[in-house]
């Protein structure tokens, strides 16, 4: 039973109920304005109270209370240096709760946690003037620029392929016109000719030396298999 307890639970556990409280009155603090439910917002509002009296006080102790509540250097820097001084005429009165509308899920209230006094922000009003681009000026934007080629390079590669091309049509008339025998004797006779210079004498070919063996008759048997069977029937017993 819960009697005489008037703290919220948010629907968790104490560490995160302490987590969840901490978050918003940080966020509060940086963007000045929050939305969340209206029961959050009721809690936290209290932290945010408590953090900027403290930040009034700038005393080394409400230094150390501070950073042990937010743990972070920056933000404890910013309360005390701009926030805290924002709230110098009020006494009370450091936050206020604006209703918005309800969740779609649950139904829930949902509600604007913002600060009173507010730092004025200047807008620059040269982004608002700018134009959207559209989809052409972006693709033009993304492709690189080409550098124009100079003219003697693009005069060299065209002498350099009109001369590959005539050195590839010399080559293929002069097939066309010898045939394949007398290409591969004119082959052949290149070579030997290579090798005399070199002063080797040339292999022979398997042509030349088919030629220069000739065919020897088989080994005769010396007395004939015949007579040696004609032989073995005489010694057989009739």
């Amino acid at each position: 039973m819960r009697h005489q307890k008037s703290t919220n639970q948010l629907g968790r556990y104490f560490s995160f109920r302490k987590a969840t409280i901490r978050d918003i009155s940080k966020a509060t603090l940086r963007h000045q304005r929050v939305r969340t439910t209206k029961t959050r917002a009721k809690v936290a509002r209290k932290m945010v109270d408590r953090l900027i009296t403290l930040g009034k006080h700038g005393t080394l102790a409400s230094r150390r209370k501070a950073f042990s509540i937010l743990c972070d250097h920056k933000l404890v820097s910013e309360l005390f240096n701009k926030i805290a001084k924002r709230f110098n005429k009020r006494n009370v009165g450091y936050t206020r709760i604006i209703p918005l509308s309800f969740r779609k899920g649950d139904h829930a209230a949902l509600v604007y946690l913002e600060l009173t006094e507010k730092e004025i922000v200047a807008v620059d009003q040269t982004k608002k003037s700018r134009k959207k681009k559209t989809k052409k000026q972006e693709v033009s934007a993304e492709k690189p620029i080409e550098k124009p080629i100079p003219k003697k390079k693009v005069e060299e590669k065209q002498k350099g392929e009109g001369e590959k091309k005539k050195r590839v049509e010399k080559i293929v008339q002069e097939k066309k016109e010898i045939p394949k025998a007398t290409q591969a004797v004119s082959a052949e006779d290149s070579k030997k000719e290579k090798l005399k210079e070199k002063g080797t004498t040339p292999s022979p070919t398997k042509e030349e030396k088919s030629k220069d063996v000739k065919k020897e008759p088989p080994p005769k048997i010396i007395g004939g298999i015949k007579k040696l069977f004609q032989r073995g029937k005489k010694d057989k017993p009739q």
